[in-house]
């Protein structure tokens, strides 16, 4: 048995071995993130201590006999078990591992001298796809010295016996002997601003990527003890869309003397200011794409800046996000009724119930069922009385914090970081929570007009409105939208996600057919999900860089100084070098469409030359794929050059699909990844200039009766763009799952506005 194991040795599939954190952390480690380094004290360490000193009968029995829902039983019977964890010795080889890992770990990176670490809770169920088990455990910072290593690692271990860890494990139905704890032992960052991160928003929105920002430790964020700053970045464009600049006047940093954590105020001058700079902001972004892309699932990630470096600190799948099958009913009447505050929308619904301010944890008690719980934060420790409230609200805290994701987990309404509720009410009051809209009204308010409608409802819309569509996962819950198909399925996410593997490198390796084989599957679950609805597939579009990043990508892939104008595309497909491996994405397409699916189309990225497609369209016919009446074949307009000879490129292909980000980028000569040129506004796909040429497209393809979509965030972002579209004939529309009832309602008022028929 291992009583310690290295971030170095370990990877996600040792969970049992190392838990859910130090598991993340090990992969993290791997996949090259800067990760800071340490060590795991194993679950399995845990468990042998519990054996040899006779506690682990002891413990189970009194969780046998408490009543999770009797919270002073509850409260109880867990510091009795944590006092008998806390006060038992833990044997001398165990406790000899612990030092000597710490001792190397100093070593390593403190020359010889003792390092501050944070030694962090890691329970083998926990940070899973289906549960986060979020704030459950504890965290201990700013440790140093082997005792306190060895007396931290303990009390980890005991933690995992704390009031709220026992309900939500009964809650969420996890026997309790079956879940272990590790402990992480890992550098710490003494971090001037850190914070969390969410590689897709938490209320359902995948193509927004939410960043929280404060001051000092993250633990006043994922404990949601101040409002922190809210950066909200598009995934696509990696542009940052919105800020909400919070003031923050305390954070908690090391200690006077260098023991433990303090809370320290911060100067006048810096409490209104934007915590992470716009560069850090979109670096972080990009590693949360990185981790994301590596996972296969959007993630929740801790991280730190400390001396001009940004460190992930802890990654977990994001076990709230759910498909929005509904969208909110516009207010056909204004809503009558006094607003009280607003705050951060964490979970959605609505609720109305007697007010119960809770200040402390002795109050706990006092909610019942259908009562709103008001506090100044919302904290992991009042769980058993969230679960009773009919609604959440909070003075502080953002709309990632780890209680919030709870309330979410729990399903019940939340607004935080209103920063004056526990002011504006007090107990018994009548409110009215609208978490969908962050909400809080005085009384009973009636929100009739804000019911939901559902989808089935939308207007129906001569110009087609399709989906863009990256995770094959998601494709059954994406088909229940009222779309008439998927307008762009990425390739990127299944190459990068399940196959992970160069294609060339697989070639070399002979297993090509292994590689067209789960690019296949990923391709027709969602051609399947949507039959007989068409799914347009673009062909992979990774630059090189993204490419090396790939498994063997080094030795295939040229380094470049511009890669976003360099070899991608469609110049990939045709050079020798790179043939072989697009031929690998022919045969994924024609196995697919052999096995019944004829409604998958293809598209070909990034289009310079039309010689380029006619070479392209005759590899294809080589591998049995040739266009005709149930196989079209589109190409990306997002180079001038596709607008200035547009009815030429329409005598090659059947259809167009504008992408307006490159286009954009191309037509003005801006970055789309610089965030100065982005901040100055020059990155504008509204610009006169960006609109001549969609509109040259479409009119040339309609002139020689092609039809003509665009994917792109401007549809979604400004309704005028989307009826600027539909003016110049546009004949379908492609956008993300969370835009579809917008999109749908803004070209339906448009079609009516020019008489066009449905």
């Amino acid at each position: 048995m291992k009583y310690v194991v290295w971030f170095s040795e370990i990877s996600r599939d040792d969970i049992p071995i190392a838990g859910g954190k130090g598991a993340n952390l090990g992969e993290m480690t791997q996949l090259g993130l800067p990760v800071p380094p340490g060590f795991v004290v194993t679950a399995d360490t845990y468990w042998e201590f519990i054996t040899r000193t006779g506690l682990k009968d002891a413990i189970f029995k009194i969780l046998r006999e408490t009543n999770v829902d009797d919270t002073d039983q509850l409260e109880r019977n867990a510091k009795r078990i944590q006092d008998l964890i806390l006060n038992t010795r833990i044997p001398t080889d165990i406790e000899m591992h612990i030092v000597e890992a710490y001792r190397k770990l100093c070593n390593e990176v403190g020359g010889g001298k003792p390092v501050y670490v944070a030694v962090r809770s890691s329970a083998t169920a926990e940070d899973l796809p289906e549960a986060s088990f979020a704030g459950q455990q504890e965290t201990y910072l700013d440790v140093i010295g082997e005792e306190e290593v060895v007396k931290n690692v303990q009390r980890c271990w005991a933690s995992l016996f704390t009031p709220r860890a026992i309900f939500y494990r009964e809650k969420q139905g996890f026997p309790h002997e079956k879940v272990k704890l590790a402990a992480v032992v890992q550098k710490m960052v003494e971090s001037e601003v850190s914070g969390v991160m969410f590689t897709a928003s938490p209320t359902g929105d995948t193509s927004k990527i939410i960043i929280e920002a404060a001051y000092g430790l993250g633990e006043v964020v994922v404990g949601g003890k101040v409002t922190p700053d809210t950066y909200v970045i598009d995934k696509e464009s990696l542009k940052i869309i919105s800020k909400n600049i919070a003031k923050q006047t305390w954070k908690i940093a090391r200690a006077p003397g260098g023991k433990g954590t303090a809370r320290y105020e911060i100067p006048e001058e810096l409490q209104d200011k934007q915590k992470l700079p716009d560069d850090k902001i979109i670096e972080l972004a990009k590693l949360g794409l990185k981790t994301e892309r590596h996972y296969g699932h959007p993630q929740d990630m801790e991280w730190a800046y400390e001396n001009g470096k940004l460190y992930i600190v802890q990654s977990r799948a994001i076990t709230t996000l759910k498909l929005k099958e509904k969208v909110e009913k516009e207010r056909e009447e204004e809503i009558k009724g006094e607003v009280l505050t607003r705050g951060l929308p964490a979970s959605p619904g609505i609720a109305t119930g007697p007010v119960k301010i809770v200040l402390s944890l002795d109050e706990l008690d006092k909610v019942q069922d259908g009562d709103i719980l008001v506090t100044t934060m919302t904290n992991p420790d009042m769980v058993p009385a969230m679960k009773r409230a009919a609604a959440i609200v909070t003075d502080e805290g953002g709309m990632t914090c780890h209680a919030a994701i709870v309330s979410r987990e729990l399903g019940i309404p939340a607004v935080v970081g209103t920063g004056n509720i526990t002011k504006l009410v007090k107990d018994g009051d009548i409110i009215t929570v609208d978490a969908t809209k962050g909400i809080i009204y005085k009384g009973e308010v009636k929100i009739e007009k804000e019911a939901e409608l559902d989808l089935s409802e939308l207007p129906k819309t001569k110009t087609k409105i399709y989906l863009n569509l990256g995770v094959p996962d998601m494709a059954e819950k994406y088909a229940k939208l009222p779309v008439d198909g998927v307008g762009l399925m990425r390739e990127e996410f299944i190459i990068a996600t399940y196959i992970k593997k160069h294609p060339l490198k697989a070639i070399e390796e002979g297993k090509a057919e292994e590689w067209v084989d789960k690019l296949a599957e990923g391709i027709a679950k969602v051609c399947k999900t949507f039959y007989p609805r068409p799914v347009v597939l673009r062909f992979s579009d990774f630059k090189t860089n993204e490419y090396r990043d790939l498994e063997g990508g080094e030795k295939y892939e040229p380094e470049e100084n511009n890669p976003m104008l360099g070899w991608r595309g469609c110049s990939r497909y045709y050079s020798p070098q790179y043939e072989p491996a697009f031929r690998l994405e022919l045969k994924a397409v024609k196995k697919v469409r052999d096995s019944g699916l004829d409604n998958l189309w293809v598209m070909l990225p990034f289009v310079r030359k039309q010689e380029e497609v006619r070479k392209i369209l005759e590899i294809m016919k080589e591998e049995g794929l040739e266009r005709g009446e149930k196989f079209k074949v589109w190409i990306m307009a997002e180079v001038p050059s596709v607008a200035l000879l547009a009815e030429e490129f329409a005598e090659l292909v059947d259809g167009f699909s504008i992408g307006s980000n490159d286009l954009t980028q191309l037509v003005l000569g801006v970055d789309r990844d610089s965030d100065m040129l982005g901040r100055m506004g020059l990155f504008d796909e509204k610009d006169p200039a960006v609109k001549r040429a969609i509109s040259m497209i479409i009119h040339g393809a309609r002139k020689k009766g092609k039809t003509v979509s665009l994917c792109g965030q401007a549809p979604s972002n400004y309704p005028e763009f989307a009826r600027f579209l539909v003016e110049q004939g546009i004949t379908s529309i492609s956008v993300n799952p969370d835009a579809v009832a917008k999109v749908k309602k803004v070209v339906a008022e448009a079609e009516k506005e020019l008489g066009m028929e449905n």
